[in-house]
């Protein structure tokens, strides 16, 4: 971690804890056989990047869910839930140590996100935290399905770097995606891998950012 300023974070299992397997095993039990290769953490169906894209719209991306099941008694609502099942919430402490982040560096969000977890992450930040959005957190948020890309795109990536003026070589992303990362990296931006049973203040810590 040399010289760094700017730091960009994903969200999901780096700052928001998500499962993966759950989101699986709802999917397989609306009854989508082939859950695994339909939705996953490095492969998935291409809805779900459209989605994230904002390509689709959350009421086109249920509508596929449910041609996807065979079931056409399955209804929205147990789309949604079965989606947002792997959202499992803010680990103790996580907002503080962000403050702390933003005081020292300039600290960006940038997000593979659709509607459908948005909108739930949103009420989650308002009901549990009295927080309306994640602002307050970061110098400036970057949401997938408003911007119209994902990572691993690295025009996702660049805008970013422009609009706000960053130095690649002085940027850190923190992202629990090696994919994503390799894109970063052909940027020249400085990475790290989170991985489970890692956290954001056990490396915060050992790298001494904060």
């Amino acid at each position: 971690m040399d010289n760094i300023k700017n730091i960009i974070f994903d969200y999901g299992n780096v700052i928001f804890s998500i499962d993966f397997r759950r989101a699986q095993q709802a999917f397989k039990a609306l009854g989508i056989s082939d859950a695994e290769a339909f939705f996953g953490h490095r492969q998935q169906d291409e809805i779900f990047d459209r989605f994230d894209r904002g390509e689709v719209s959350a009421d086109e991306f249920r509508a596929y869910i449910k041609t996807k099941t065979g079931n056409p008694a399955v209804t929205d609502q147990q789309i949604t839930d079965a989606w947002n099942s792997l959202l499992l919430g803010i680990a103790p402490g996580n907002h503080d140590l962000l403050l702390k982040f933003k005081e020292k560096y300039r600290t960006f969000l940038l997000s593979n996100i659709n509607d459908i977890h948005y909108t739930h992450i949103m009420n989650y930040l308002k009901t549990d935290f009295g927080f309306e959005d994640n602002e307050h957190l970061f110098e400036k948020t970057y949401y997938s399905h408003l911007v119209g890309k994902r990572k691993p795109q690295t025009d996702f990536f660049e805008q970013v770097l422009a609009e706000n003026n960053l130095n690649a070589k002085e940027t850190l992303f923190i992202d629990d995606s090696p994919q994503h990362l390799e894109a970063a990296k052909t940027l020249g931006i400085q990475t790290f891998l989170m991985t489970a049973p890692d956290t954001l203040a056990a490396f915060a810590e050992r790298e001494r950012l904060v």
